[in-house]
């Protein structure tokens, strides 16, 4: 995705007035027609605090105690508000509007007030869609069949854009930046994002619109006001700086198709992927990384972003094998993906890449194409298996240089860039027959788990245990294999240990140990049961 030449900042403030209502009727399938309005405890008690243009029609305004208007519109249907309802919806639509920028983020406002706008960082995007006039276009005509109406305000500034979208004599109003301060002259100083408190303060001085302010100086203004009124007067006019921080990794490197109509089938969906992992290739190897991570963002024609991850054991710039891992993961393992009314537009962003360690290539090898082959080789495999089961799950065992059995290997993660070692230390080369000649089972426990032993000498191997609630008797024993401690790499004293293989009456093989040697290092030794055979 190329964000064109402009370096001018360029941010969309997406305001929806009746978001909490169209909320609560899309969850609550309600009828939107019908007059609705939302209450919530206020000052002096409960009051209205969103309602829609049925509502309105009816005489009802916002801010107005529920007992009034409820008085005023006998059909008036009232709810609960639901800030946190609406604030995860609102996300929701927030992620959706990243098929036009990934900068996006709900608009941050007080707790007491209801969520109702998003910030879009168009800059350098809006090329991409024909213009900043055609991208706005494209964005109140989809919202608009959502049945939520929308003002836009587009400038170069965050604060700027937030009090045209509200205030603006239209529903949508692109500024440039030599035109801000004229745009925002004649506005309400509600416009500023202030509290209504402030705002009477200043009417009682006269100042009622955003250009009084330029008249007050600013030393008295910040000694009767606080620094708070002088900090959004700069931030709306772009002489204080104002970020804008999206919920979202880096992504260094992104590929996006759109589509004239949304593509219901999975094959279609599939062929789309293999696109965007085969437009990805030529990114990747120019910058000589591969990939890491991946994201796919599938945006649904109802506003909703379907998300799928996935993670790669190496550094990959082979499309074939990007498009692979999601094979998988759109079926959802059996479940299906939820495609609703179509699928309109897919984003593939790669959200972590490392330097790719390049290869010979077999000079005998057929060349195929690689949207018909998948990789066959190790790596792949085990990305398959890492994003089905997760990767901390897939991994190697490799021995240590140590005696002690639950010391002696040690679990490497197959993707080693995600979760790296924390100790680097070289593997001990151990031949093959000196690891049988020792006669350790295959099958260890994660822990040695503690048993009632009963030996006839205290230094002997034991005739009977009781291990889980079950006694075993034993029948035969070889051993003792002892291990000393580790004195020069754990400070905490520890005793001898003198493992035994035995079998019960059932042919059941056990491995056991005494921990500490009798009349030396303990009076009362200890035995566990540290694996099993077969």
């Amino acid at each position: 995705m190329s964000l064109g030449n402009s370096t001018e900042k360029r941010i969309l403030s997406l305001w929806l007035p009746d978001w909490p209502i169209y909320r609560l009727a899309r969850a609550s399938k309600l009828d939107s027609s019908q007059p609705l309005a939302l209450r919530a405890a206020r000052q002096g008690g409960e009051r209205v605090v969103a309602l829609n243009k049925a509502a309105r029609g009816l005489g009802v305004s916002r801010g107005q105690l529920l007992a009034d208007a409820l008085a005023v519109a006998s059909g008036l249907v009232v709810h609960g508000e639901d800030p946190h309802g609406d604030a995860r919806a609102l996300k929701q639509l927030s992620d959706w509007c990243g098929r036009y920028t990934p900068w996006t983020a709900p608009d941050p406002r007080p707790v007491h007030e209801e969520p109702d706008g998003i910030f879009l960082d168009i800059t350098g995007c809006a090329h991409l869609f024909g213009g900043e006039t055609r991208l706005v276009e494209d964005l109140t005509t989809r919202l608009a069949a959502f049945g939520l109406p929308a003002r836009v305000g587009v400038a170069p500034y965050p604060g700027a854009a937030w009090a045209l979208a509200r205030y603006g004599a239209r529903a949508v109003t692109i500024v440039a930046r030599d035109k801000v301060r004229a745009a925002l002259d004649p506005l309400p100083l509600t416009a500023l994002r202030l509290d209504m408190s402030m705002v009477d303060d200043l009417a009682r001085l006269g100042m009622k619109q955003i250009k009084d302010l330029h008249t007050l100086p600013r030393a008295p203004m910040v000694a009767r006001f606080g620094k708070f009124l002088a900090e959004r007067f700069d931030q709306a006019l772009g002489w204080a700086s104002e970020p804008i921080s999206p919920d979202m990794p880096l992504v260094p490197f992104r590929t996006r198709l759109q589509f004239a109509e949304g593509l219901m089938t999975l094959t279609d969906i599939e062929q789309a992927i293999r696109l965007l992992s085969d437009d990805m290739v030529p990114l990747l190897r120019q910058a000589d990384q591969g990939a890491r991570r991946l994201q796919l963002h599938l945006f649904r024609t109802d506003g909703l972003r379907i998300d799928i991850d996935v993670g790669t054991s190496v550094p990959s710039d082979d499309g074939a094998h990007i498009a692979a891992l999601f094979s998988e993961r759109l079926t959802g393992f059996g479940r299906g993906l939820e495609i609703g009314l179509g699928i309109e537009a897919i984003a593939l962003n790669v959200t972590a890449a490392d330097p790719i360690a390049h290869t010979q290539a077999d000079i005998t090898e057929v060349k195929k194409s690689r949207l018909k082959q998948r990789p066959a080789d190790l790596g792949f495999l085990v990305d398959r298996l890492g994003n089905r089961l997760g990767f901390d799950r897939v991994g190697r065992v490799e021995p240590r240089e140590s005696h002690i059995p639950e010391n002696a290997v040690v679990f490497i993660p197959a993707v080693a860039g995600i979760r790296p070692l924390e100790e680097d230390r070289e593997p001990h080369d151990w031949r093959v027959e000196e690891r049988q000649r020792v006669g350790r089972p295959l099958r260890m426990l994660g822990c040695a788990e503690l048993v009632e032993a009963i030996a006839e000498v205290p230094d002997g191997p034991p005739r009977q245990f009781r291990w889980r609630r079950v006694t075993y008797h034993v029948v035969r024993s070889e051993g003792p294999e002892r291990i000393a401690p580790e004195w020069w790499r754990h400070r905490k004293p520890s005793h001898v240990r003198d493992y035994y293989r035995v079998e019960d009456k059932e042919g059941r093989r056990f491995w056991l140990y005494r921990d500490g040697l009798f009349g030396r290092e303990t009076v009362a030794p200890k035995w566990f049961v540290h694996g099993v055979f077969g």
